[in-house]
Formats: structure tokens, sequence, C-alpha cells
């Protein structure tokens, strides 16, 4: 039985292509005959639903748009100096004159943000009795009433920055809106302590804008919003209400898009749910909309599918013969390709015409492909060197410009000659930083030159901190990166030690880590990371002596280094790991054996 069905399979390209125009396109077209009506009422009801689904979720993203620029509104004012200053301190004196201020920040706002949707309208309060307002209220402003209004008071208590309001009440002048609700994001203002100085709601006409952007719509869709509760929000010019029924199937669904068909209108029903809000929004194609289509859509479809045919049919057989054999071949040099890293090309003169062009771009393209790998290697290599000495270099300023202000207050404090031997023990620093050639140097320079840096951090800090050295002379020939431990000690001086008076304490533990990996650990007894960044919130310039060690490692040791760092209220520990390198220097003895 397998082998008479293995008869009936082609082998050839060209039988291939026909079977499958048979098996794929005919035959399934002359069952799909039998129920070809129903089938495309089906389809066409789909499609206009997913277009129908493109449209909703383009209302939805515009009103999620409004959203998300009212609340960029409402931290432009908190970020604002001038209404800051205005609601913390307002003077008495100068009241009309910072209402016009408010009035013109507004309005610079609404020319900004909402350019093209104008239905957007601020309220502030201060801490002093004052409101600012962009628009006209319906009634006179009561600061108190504003004041211990539920959601301002929600807001301050839940803590949170803000909250959004779907359903607040319209508290605007009738000629500027006749919505029942607005929509609005309530904040309270804090400075950055985080103590607040003022309260502030912006609102949404959503009804208003709703209306206004479905004011182009076409094909006789109507559109709604509505709860997710199924209770109506607001609705398009002159559409009426979805009926009960199908808002309670609607909420029902509990899926987050679909649509369904509403027997008493005879009409398609998409909706699509907006989580952020809790509403639907929702449209209603009638169906004569829907079938009055279908006629053309069966002409276009059977002419499109003889004319499919007839294409077919002239293009397999101008193309079956003379294309299908230089393709098999060519086939089989892509996988010699491949299988071979690209060092492979196509006889070009076997071929004529299109597929000789096809060749010569094929081999073209390979030769380019190798080029460009080659390229791309010698880049990287280049780039990594060249990113290691950056790194390297960073270092420079960095320490210099702390060793120069140390100076600077030693010179000041005392008139003593200490000068003289800071100026000494920097000079080692910055000979070894300069030498750009070596990347690795034992680990006795190294110490050496921590040693140096000790002592310029010892007459800075006035001999506050003592430092404990643990390691083994043999390993004093272990290779190390250039400068690590120089960053490690000053940040345990600066965010650990600085912020204690006396007996601060900094240990260096060096040592051999399963014969194949060198540690080196920086511990010290300090105030720990998280209370010294509190500490330090008025540094401007981020360190970078942590990130640029471990940029160096990745460098140098690839996925063999780490870095690692455990901080505590007792203090912070930071450890080096990285392949142990023992080089012992030349001696001139063993030269002689």
């Amino acid at each position: 039985m397998g082998e008479w069905l293995q008869k009936l399979i082609p082998h050839k390209l060209k039988y291939r292509l026909f079977a499958a125009f048979f098996l794929l396109i005919l035959l399934p077209f002359g069952i799909l005959n039998v129920y070809n009506f129903q089938r495309i009422e089906s389809v066409i009801q789909e499609k206009i639903s997913d277009q129908s689904h493109e449209q909703l979720k383009n209302l939805q993203r515009t009103l999620q748009d409004q959203i998300s620029i009212a609340f960029k509104a409402l931290i432009f004012l908190e970020q604002d100096t001038v209404v800051r200053n205005l609601l913390k301190t307002p003077d008495a004196d100068r009241l009309l004159e910072n209402k016009d201020v408010m009035e013109e920040k507004f309005k610079g706002i609404n020319n900004s943000f909402f350019l093209y949707n104008p239905s957007v309208y601020f309220t502030l309060l201060d801490l002093h009795g004052h409101v600012y307002t962009s628009y006209q209220p319906n009634a006179t402003l009561d600061y108190e009433a504003l004041r211990q209004s539920r959601w301002f008071d929600e807001t301050l208590q839940k803590g949170t920055p803000y909250q959004w309001v779907p359903n607040d009440d319209n508290y605007l002048f009738s000629d500027l809106s006749r919505s029942a609700t607005l929509l609005s994001l309530y904040g309270v203002l804090r400075d950055s302590q985080h103590k607040p100085y003022g309260l502030a709601r912006v609102s949404i006409d959503y009804s208003y804008w709703f209306k206004s952007i479905l004011n182009n719509s076409s094909g006789g869709q109507e559109y709604f919003l509505m709860t997710g509760g199924g209770e109506p929000v607001a609705q398009g010019a002159d559409s009426e209400q979805l009926s009960a029924e199908v808002m309670e199937q609607i909420v029902a669904s509990k899926e987050p898009e679909g649509y369904l068909i509403d027997s008493s209108s005879e009409a398609l029903i998409n909706y699509s749910y907006m989580e952020s809000l809790d509403w639907y929004i929702a449209n209603r194609i009638p169906s004569a909309i829907l079938f009055d289509d279908l006629y053309t859509l069966k002409q276009q479809y059977f002419l499109t599918f003889f004319l499919f045919i007839i294409a077919f049919i002239l293009i397999a057989f101008m193309i079956a013969y003379g294309f299908t054999r230089p393709l098999s071949h060519m086939q089989k040099k892509m996988r010699e390709a491949v299988r071979m890293d690209l060092n492979i090309r196509l006889p070009e003169k076997r071929y004529k015409g299109e597929v000789l062009e096809l060749a010569n771009t094929f081999n073209t393209m390979l030769a380019d492909m190798n080029g460009l790998i080659r390229r791309l290697k010698a880049e990287e290599r280049e780039k990594d060197a060249v990113h290691f000495q950056m790194l390297l270099a960073q270092l420079n300023p960095h320490f210099l410009l702390n060793t120069l202000n140390t100076m600077k207050w030693i010179a000041l404090r005392n008139e003593q000659d200490e000068i003289a031997e800071m100026s000494m023990s920097l000079g080692k620093l910055l000979e070894t930083s300069l030498n750009a050639d070596v990347d690795l140097i034992h680990l006795r320079d190294e110490m050496e030159l921590i040693r140096a840096y000790i002592y310029i951090q010892q007459m800075r800090y006035n001999h506050r901190f003592s430092i404990q050295y643990e390691y083994d002379e043999s390993i004093e020939y272990a290779l190390v990166p250039k400068l690590a431990l120089q960053p490690l000690i000053e940040n345990a001086i600066q965010h650990g030690i600085a912020h204690m008076t006396e007996g601060g304490n900094i240990q260096i533990r060096i040592y051999k880590h399963e014969e194949h990996s060198l540690v080196i650990e920086v511990q010290d007894n300090g105030v720990g990371c998280e209370q010294s960044s509190a500490l330090q919130n008025g540094r401007k310039r981020k360190g970078i002596g942590l990130k640029n060690i471990k940029e160096r490692l990745r460098l140098l040791f690839k996925d063999k280094g780490s870095l690692y760092i455990e901080s505590s209220e007792n203090g912070t520990l930071v450890r080096l790991q990285f392949p142990f390198l023992l080089s012992r220097p030349f001696q001139a003895e063993d030269s002689e054996l």
C-alpha cells in the first residue's frame, strides 16, 4: 500500500506544481461551492469585524494617548518651578498677578499638549486657600469644598501620587460642556522631599472628544462607550443606545474583544475592553451595510479565481522546464555553501538570462559576506582594544581631581612638608596609569601603588581609619589588572569610612581559590551603601569605579572574571575573582643554568 502511494506522488517539481494546483485549488473549490454563500457571509462578518476592531483599537489608543498626555501635563505642573513657588508661597498682595501667571501656564500646556483637543481643564489648589482654574465653572468656586472633595481625600489617604476618576461630576459652565460626567485625574503635588504643597485635577471631556473624533466616521457605523457593568457612558452623534440585552451579553462574555449579532436590530456589534478605565468601546454595523457588498464580493471572488487559474497555467508552462532544473542545481550549491562556510561559487558559464544574473548575484553575495565577516572580526578586536584603553583612561582624571583637592586642603590646614610626600605617592599612581602598554601587573607592584594611595587618603582623613593587609608572599608575582584595587578602596573610604568620625577599618585579603582563581576582597566597617547613598543625595557626578572594573574584567577574562558586592549596616564587602596567573620575573642566575 505504501509503495503504491509512493508511485502516485510525483517527484519532479513541474509535476508537483500541477498536482498542488489540482489538490489545493480545484478540488477544494468544488467542495466549497456547496456552502459558498454561507461561508462568504461569515468571511464578510469576520473581515468587517476585524476592521472594526482595528478602528476600536485606534479609538482606544487615542483615548489612552489623551490620558497619557493628561498625566504628563500633571507631571509638568508638578515639576514647573514657577507653579511650585506660586503654590508654596502665594503673595497675598499679588493674587491677581498669580492668577494671570497660572492662566498663562495653563494656556501653554494646552497649546503644547492638547493642540488638537482643547477639551481639557485644569484645577490647582494650594494649601493656603487659593484656587486656580483654566475654565469657567458652573458655580462659584469654594476652596474648602474642593479641598474636602472625596477624590482629593482618597488620594491623600492612600498615599498614591494620583488616581483616575472616570465618572467625575461635570463642574464646567454649560457653554463649555453639556456632558454629564468628566474623566478626571486627581493628584497630589509634592516637592523633592515628598511633602505635598498642592492638589491638582486634570479633567477630560471625553463625551465631547468621543463625538468630535467620530464626526468624520463613515460607513453608517455607530459607536458607544459604556462601563464594565454595562452602563452607558457616551455615544456618537445621533446614535441610539445599545439594548440592555446586548450590553448584558458583552459584559457576560468577559473577553477583551469580540463580536456578536444583535437580532433585534439586525446588526453586527463589535466591542473592545479598556482595562485602565474599566470601560467598553463598541460599534454597531447594520446588516444592510454588511450584505450590500456580498454580491460585489462574489463577483470579484470568482473573477479573481479564474484569472488566477489561467495565470497559473501559463506561468507554470513557461517556467517549469526552463527554471526548475537550474533551481535544483542552485539549491544543491546553497546547501554546500552552508556546509563549507560560504567558501563555494556557482559555475556562471552554465546559465543564461535571469538565472545567470541570479548566479552572479549569489556569488557576489557570498564574496561580500566573507569580506564582511573578516572586517567585522578585525573591527571587533580593534573595538575591544580601544574600549579597554578608554575604560582605563577614565580612572586618571577621576582620581586626580580628588587627590589635588586633598593636597589643597592639607596645604591650607597645616603648613607642613606632607605635600611633598603626597606628591611622590601621586606620581607613582599617575606613572602607572599613564603606561597604556601594560594591562596586567604583579600583585607586589599593585600593592605598592595601593600603599601610596592609602597614604594620601590617610592624610586627607587625618588617620581616621586603619588598614590591614592579608596575603601570602608566595603570590606576590600573580598578575592582576592594573589599578584594580584603587577604586575598591576609594569606594570603601568615600561610601563607608568618610561618614565615620573615628574607628574606621579596611581589610584587604588576597588568596588563591581552588588553585585556579585569585580572589581579592576589600571589606570595611562603614555605614553601608544604602545609608551612604542617602547621605550623598547632593552628589552631581556619578561614580564610575565599579562599573569600570566590571568592564575591564569582562574584556580581560570574558566570563571568568566576576565582581561581587555585599553591603549591610555594618559595612561593605567587595570581592574580585579572576583566573590565577603567576609570572615570576626573569633572574640572571636562571640563564646560567
